[in-house]
């Protein structure tokens, strides 16, 4: 019987609708008192000093670039194998991002590839901490420190995630979350910046919130802002969150230890990175790779999936290779390790409450889909370990 998966689900209690039902019988929708308190409860969480609460991941990115002072003519190098808001930010202050490729296997962005980017006009450096898994983030500060560069986490994929014992996003000058329902704890929109760094973190308190000064004196503003802040409903839908947050990544880690051993059997797969050295994962999404498919053959594979209640995807498209990247002058070929990884992915459903006999019919759709390709390649069937 064809069943129908989403690619994700949040994981929404009763006790997360009533924090939020609480705050609706209070004046306090924003700009209330449930926002310095999430703020608070992700320094506990993650070790940062400070926090700063926003309405989306992007606007944390951005608001950590403009607090940087980076503008026109500015170099910002980053990974072209992410979601495009990593990219994004920098275009919103006139800066250029300049990618580095990736590890092949791990698909963070490559210290070398950072290394032989470097320039005079390279102001940051913002490795992406791409689903989860920690960037070689020794490697890479130890290359900004040489060079007198800040480094800024894109964490948005990967709270929950360690590296050495401490958390991605706590190791560079400022480090970025994001809470979109398929993320591993949701607000059902939002983000937030985490700093150890007074001025930074003022000037992004300052900027989220139409550039008022510390006073927060109405119609006072001391520089040019956004209307980036997060209310007061959603900051009570992620205290609630939070407090499961360790509960959420054990069940996601449980799905992935699923899919690895119903997926293992099949040659034409490569699992994604299960653990790194000192490090711990945080499953954000669960993406698997076609070893040797086309393009063609991996969007065959997906079709099929979809046309069998899986939902999928690939994840991710090569930012370089984007429509208004290609009118910057990037072109094919510029980024092979990216371009050849973005060729095969699929994502595959994946959130906290996904059973066993879920991820065996995605098995089963994923090794029908397997034959149909081996067929019209003339390769060998592959055979599934149910």
């Amino acid at each position: 019987m064809t069943r129908t998966l989403p690619l994700s689900r949040p994981d929404i209690s009763e006790d997360d609708i009533a924090a939020v039902v609480q705050v609706l019988r209070t004046p306090h929708l924003s700009l209330g008192p449930r926002v310095p308190e999430f703020e608070a409860a992700i320094c506990r969480y993650t070790g940062a000093r400070y926090a700063s609460a926003v309405n989306s991941g992007t606007a944390a990115l951005h608001l950590v670039v403009r607090a940087l002072g980076i503008g026109e003519g500015d170099e910002v190098i980053t990974s072209p194998f992410s979601f495009v808001a990593s990219a994004n930010c920098m275009l919103f202050e006139r800066a250029k991002p300049v990618f580095a490729d990736i590890d092949p296997v791990t698909l963070n962005i490559d210290p070398a590839a950072i290394e032989a980017a470097i320039t005079p006009k390279t102001k940051a450096i913002l490795p992406v901490h791409v689903f989860g898994v920690p960037a070689d983030m020794p490697a890479i500060l130890e290359i900004a420190s040489r060079h007198g560069i800040p480094v800024i986490e894109d964490s948005c994929e990967a709270l929950g995630a360690t590296l050495n014992g401490r958390a991605c996003g706590t190791m560079g000058i400022a480090g970025t979350y994001a809470f979109y329902p398929n993320k591993q704890m949701t607000t059902g929109e939002g983000g937030i910046v985490v700093t150890d760094d007074p001025e930074l973190d003022a000037l992004v308190k300052s900027m989220r919130n139409q550039g008022r000064g510390t006073s927060g004196a109405w119609l006072q503003h001391e520089r040019l802002g956004f209307n980036y802040r997060l209310a007061d409903i959603n900051c009570a839908l992620g205290i609630s969150q939070l407090a499961r947050l360790d509960e959420f990544l054990a069940a996601r880690r449980y799905v992935a230890d699923l899919y690895a051993r119903h997926l293992g059997g099949f040659e034409e797969i490569q699992l994604p990175v299960y653990s790194r050295p000192h490090a711990e994962v945080s499953w954000f999404v669960y993406v698997i790779r076609l070893k040797s498919a086309t393009r063609e053959a991996r969007d065959a594979f997906l079709q099929h999936l979809r046309s069998q209640g899986v939902a999928c995807s690939n994840y991710f498209s090569p930012i370089h290779l984007q429509p208004y990247f290609r009118e910057m002058g990037y072109e094919p070929g510029d980024f092979p390790v990216t371009e050849a990884v973005a060729d095969t992915t699929v994502a595959l459903p994946f959130y906290n409450r996904l059973s066993e006999a879920d991820i065996k019919y995605v098995a089963s759709v994923v090794g029908d889909a397997l034959y149909g390709i081996g067929q019209a390649a003339a390769r060998p069937v592959y055979r599934s370990v149910l």
